[in-house]
């Protein structure tokens, strides 16, 4: 029951943070947002570590910087694949396939479930569907190039689910930090770069540095603040519950972007997102009485 409301919660919240990325986004580049992200979540987890604590080893740091390795990729993809659109395919697809690779791991390592946790996985695998998809007259089909992209940010992001249940029990907070002074560290590196080829091309802007990053720069620390608190919820209960249920109850992360648009913004919920809120607190319903 505990792993079930904390990874549901976390979902929500990882929504959130996706919300607040994406405003961010519309001030400064996506680039530099994820680079604030990281950095804010880190310094938001090493404030948080005395109180919650971790046991450092090897395994732990390791097993936490892969994950972020593979974090850093998959976001990479998700937002390039999403750029090719259409976003009411793609984004749905990777949700998916982010659930279905831990829960092929966590059958492989002997996780068994009964009829009703079964039908709870289907059930909430549709409602990830519903939840992500908003109809478009106007959307094409997406490229085989968008699509191969889409399944590979899925897979990379279940990677990561895997990666972080893999952590030792005593770690704490520890892996959590690992991975994202590895994303943070990644970015940076990567906007430096960007930074010296425009140079020498002669095709970097006037503004002043400060200026390009300042119009985004509290909303994208709200999105790393929201970001690292869903990482912690989700490592909590992966340390509660099982692998599979965890990382299904998490692919409903497009659930809490859609309710904050729909508040904050005034963005419509189309008839097809409130099946697949429904179906998803029903989902967790099932998965908490199985």
């Amino acid at each position: 029951m505990l792993a079930v409301a904390l990874g549901l919660i976390g979902a929500f919240v990882f929504g959130a943070a996706d919300f607040f990325g994406g405003l961010a986004a519309k001030r400064i580049s996506a680039l530099r947002v994820t680079a604030l992200v990281a950095t804010s979540g880190l310094i938001f987890l090493l404030v948080a570590f005395p109180f919650i604590g971790g046991v450092w080893s090897n395994s732990a740091v390791l097993l936490g910087m892969l994950s972020g390795l593979t974090g850093a990729a998959a976001i990479g993809l998700l937002y390039a694949c999403l750029a090719i659109g259409p976003m009411s395919i793609l984004s749905p697809i990777t949700a998916v396939v982010s659930s279905v690779v831990p829960v092929c791991v966590g059958l492989a390592r002997g996780e068994a479930f009964g009829a009703l946790g079964w039908s709870a996985i289907v059930v909430a695998l549709i409602a990830v569907v519903l939840v992500g998809f908003v109809p478009d007259s106007r959307a094409v089909r997406p490229s085989a190039r968008a699509l191969t992209m889409a399944v590979a940010s899925g897979a990379l992001i279940g990677v990561f689910l895997v990666l972080i249940d893999l952590t030792p029990d005593d770690s704490g907070l520890v892996p959590l930090l690992a991975n994202r002074a590895t994303n943070a560290s990644l970015l940076f590196l990567t906007i430096g770069l960007i930074a010296v080829v425009r140079a020498r091309r002669g095709t970097s802007t006037v503004a002043s540095p400060g200026g390009r990053w300042r119009p985004g720069i509290r909303i994208a620390i709200l999105a790393g603040l929201a970001d690292a608190t869903a990482n912690a919820l989700l490592l909590f209960a992966l340390r509660e519950g099982e692998l599979s249920v965890v990382s299904v109850l998490t692919a409903m992360y497009p659930a809490g972007t859609i309710i904050l648009a729909a508040v904050v913004l005034r963005e419509r919920i189309a008839p097809t997102q409130w099946v697949g809120l429904a179906l998803a607190l029903t989902a967790a319903g099932m998965l908490a009485a199985g």
